[in-house]
């Protein structure tokens, strides 16, 4: 492996032209490849002199799989065979690969069997403290560190305005583009404490959508003036404090541009991101294999390069990586083409430095991290806190709806009062339902098979109007842990009583349980707006 990395003065004197452009593609490698596979990469990054490489899971699981044509196999030494393939790749390039990841909440984002640390919603909830955001950050990136990741394709900072997004909901902070900036902050001091590198993501921001990019192209009609309010507001002040790099998201957003989208408008690229917004390091595309983009171009490597013509430095995932190298080698000037070398070849020393010798010296466990988390974030949404009291001291059935995740919630309620445990399933509802018509107070514990809303966050519809029924009928007190935006689905009443957990941990488990039993106090805030309690 050619572990130094020659300063830009050296290197640009030294890398040929085509040379230079391949160091500007980041195709993406996959831990579930097979050995044939694996040599195309290995191929592919020393052929083109690929500057970078990104992970993911498995072709399977890529996001654009999204229908779910392809079976996901899971592999338990997921992490073991990350370093394993790092290593590989870095063997093949003919100049050291900057190796990225999404691990917005860790390397569990992508690799089965590796720490796991709360969603950007749950750290949103979180009331001041943003030492415990700092420490996610810091975790994150010293797990990224250990692993041979350079960089970390995070924080998001979009403002997460719309309870009907079906791609950013629970990995935004919240919808206050305040908290969204300061909960960041917190994140990127944290792994730049360790010296992973981060991005900020999905420019102009995809907050506001209603429509996922990976399936089509969302449309955000938003003038330039209501977008530097709101949207753009995060990115202006942490660009203004200095960040590594900004992806550019696949959004169509008319009043800026109306023939492109985000991804090849030098409107929005040059003239607002760099020119009028003063940014000066890397701006990285969001994938290119997103149907967003890609179902637009025919012609292979095109989408490559006129990304790269409206001011793209960094073309993630692309599936084109020759094609697109040629398409600009055939239409770029030299200028622009060293431009984006240069800063990306700054960032890669930046990456590759060793002042960061400083390794995470005392790091917490995820556990003990979590198990913080969980005491500052848990949520009190009461509407009739008067009602709790009798729920609690009477008779009262211990029901949950459960998703693979072990429920020790439940258990223990049954351990500490006897309540016996019944989980809610289309095979047990006419059973639970005799039971229920002898109590008036249920305790439910909600686990949502999915984060994402996409089918009612995976609750069988049958499972879900007996919940409503029971919502509109029992006194109800509900445990959530899960992505608050289910409780839109619940048909509430202005009385219900919810406590939103926001992650199935074990940790936030316990954590709920000592509230249950009134051990602990709710410290955290909603940071987000429902449409339930919108009046």
């Amino acid at each position: 492996m050619h572990n130094s990395l020659l300063p830009y003065s050296s290197a640009t004197k030294k890398l040929t032209l085509k040379q230079k452009v391949g160091q500007l593609f980041m195709p993406a490698a996959f831990i579930n490849d097979s050995e044939e596979e694996v040599l195309q990469i290995e191929d592919l990054i020393s052929t083109n002199n690929i500057g970078a490489i990104c992970f993911f899971h498995s072709r399977a699981s890529a996001a654009t799989n999204f229908e779910g044509k392809k079976k996901v196999v899971y592999n338990d030494d997921s992490y073991a065979r990350l370093r394993q393939l790092i290593s590989r790749y870095q063997k093949a390039a003919n100049f050291p690969l900057l190796i990225a990841i999404d691990a917005e909440w860790g390397l569990a984002m992508r690799i089965e069997k590796t720490a796991q640390y709360p969603y950007a919603i749950t750290l949103g909830a979180i009331q001041g403290n943003h030492s415990l955001v700092f420490e996610v950050g810091k975790q994150i990136a010293t797990d990224c560190k250990e692993a041979g990741v350079h960089w970390n394709l995070a924080p998001v900072v979009d403002i997460n305005n719309n309870p009907e997004n079906p791609v950013i909901g629970y990995r935004s902070f919240g919808d206050d583009k305040n908290l969204v900036l300061t909960k960041a902050e917190a994140y990127i001091k944290g792994m730049e404490s360790i010296g992973t590198l981060g991005a900020l993501k999905h420019f102009p921001g995809h907050g506001d959508t209603a429509t996922d990019s990976h399936l089509g192209l969302p449309i955000i009609n938003k003038s330039k003036q209501e977008l530097k309010k709101n949207e753009l507001y995060p990115y202006q002040k942490l660009i203004e404090k200095g960040v590594d790099a900004v992806m550019v998201g696949h959004l169509s957003i008319p009043e800026l541009d109306s023939g492109n989208p985000s991804t090849t408008s030098s409107k929005i690229i040059t003239d607002l991101l760099r020119t009028d917004m003063g940014f000066e390091s890397v701006i990285i595309s969001d994938a290119l294999n997103m149907h967003a983009v890609s179902k637009k171009y025919s012609q292979k490597g095109m989408l490559e390069a006129n990304a790269f013509t409206a001011g793209m430095d960094m073309m993630c995932f692309s599936e084109y990586s020759k094609e697109g190298i040629e398409e600009i080698m055939a239409g770029a000037s030299e200028k622009r083409i060293e431009e984006s070398f240069k800063r990306v070849w700054r960032l890669k020393e930046q990456a590759f430095s060793d002042n960061h010798k400083n390794e995470n010296p005392n790091p917490q466990s995820p556990s003990e991290l979590n198990r913080k988390i969980a005491q500052h974030s848990i949520t009190e949404l009461y509407g009739s806190p008067g009602d709790i009291k009798e729920i609690k001291s009477n008779d009262f059935i211990n029901l949950s709806l459960n998703n693979l995740t072990k429920n020790s919630f439940s258990s223990k309620i049954e351990k500490n009062g006897g309540q016996k445990h019944h989980q809610l399933e289309m095979s047990t509802i006419e059973l639970i339902g005799d039971k229920v018509s002898e109590h008036k107070n249920v305790v439910l514990a909600l686990f949502p098979p999915s984060i994402k809303p996409k089918n009612k966050f995976g609750i069988d519809e049958g499972v879900l109007e007996f919940i409503q029924s029971l919502i509109s009928q029992k006194n109800v007190l509900i445990y959530l842990f899960g992505n608050p935006y289910v409780l839109d689905i619940l048909k509430l009443k202005s009385n219900s009583n919810i406590v939103v957990v926001y992650q199935d941990f074990a940790e936030f488990q316990e954590v709920a349980f000592h509230h249950f039993i009134g051990q602990t106090k709710a410290k955290g805030k909603l940071p987000i707006t429902l449409k339930t309690f919108q009046v």
